[in-house]
């Protein structure tokens, strides 16, 4: 297994300057968020597509994932992370969550990355019943599987509290009616605490469906907020042994977003913690 640390708690810095303060911390992958500052993909030009590359071989990193969860661009006032959703009830606002995906797979292949993770389905919306959502769901990521399918990259997908998919569980109900081998999960261990969930066992149930890790700690309260590894009050060392008896080898990203004003210092701190874990499983 190898740890990476994801550019969306570098909002404040250019991609290749932090990419350099991740590789000097000890990190071996980046995540990097399909967003501004960093590469928003509906106007990326060549060049700056080949600076993102460049920055990568510069500094010894690999592509651990594409995060093309968040849509700060879009910057609608409700969340800037769920919205737009592809199970919003206007079906010209669900096409730019579908547009933005599309071209965020397209931009994964191009960069030579495995996967890009995004939303499960947002907020459902009081005009909605859930049968609703989950079918406005499957019919936007239907398309989208076969697109990421030819490209020979993944679409994973991260449930998370409060959406359409709250519980690693519910992956499974939208994955089965996809049916599609490019579509997997992204188990991100600090939305499974929120939930409650036994994070071991599911690990072990869901291991092929498993493609990427994101890790977080969450307070005891289990209120969703992201905080440093070691901070909060999830077992990691669990979490990790867990990992190792899946069987899984790839990437475990730290995704700590709400810590953009010292992304250095929660990085290091973060490495700290789950570096000996990881490296000794």
């Amino acid at each position: 297994m190898r740890l990476a640390f994801s550019t969306n708690a570098y909002l404040k810095y250019p991609f290749e300057e932090a990419v350099a303060r991740i590789a000097s911390l000890g990190y071996e992958g980046l995540e990097l968020m399909a967003d501004v500052p960093h590469a928003w993909p509906a106007y990326m030009l060549e060049g700056p597509k080949q600076a993102i590359r460049d920055a990568m071989a510069k500094h010894g990193l690999r592509f651990s994932n594409v995060n093309a969860f968040m849509m700060h661009a879009v910057d609608d006032h409700r969340q800037h992370f769920w919205h737009p959703s592809f199970i919003e009830p206007d079906p010209n606002y669900r096409r730019v969550r579908i547009d933005h995906t599309w071209k965020a797979l397209s931009l994964c292949a191009e960069l030579g990355a495995p996967h890009i993770t995004t939303e499960p389905g947002g907020p459902i919306d009081p005009s909605q019943t859930r049968q609703q959502a989950i079918d406005l769901f499957v019919e936007a990521l239907k398309p989208l599987a076969e697109h990421a399918y030819k490209l020979g990259v993944g679409l994973l997908i991260e449930p998370e509290p409060d959406l359409l998919a709250e519980t690693t569980d519910q992956y499974l109900e939208i994955a089965e009616r996809v049916n599609a081998p490019s579509i997997g999960l992204n188990f991100d261990v600090g939305h499974a605490f929120c939930m409650s969930e036994d994070i071991p066992s599911q690990i072990a149930k869901l291991a092929p469906h498993i493609k990427h890790y994101h890790f977080e700690d969450i307070a005891a309260t289990r209120v969703h907020h992201h905080m440093v590894p070691g901070l909060g009050a999830i077992n990691f060392a669990e979490v990790v042994e867990a990992i190792k008896k899946s069987g899984y080898d790839g990437w475990i990203t730290v995704e700590l977003y709400p810590n953009i004003d010292d992304p250095d210092g929660a990085a290091r701190r973060a490495i700290e913690v789950l570096g000996p874990m990881v490296k000794g499983a």
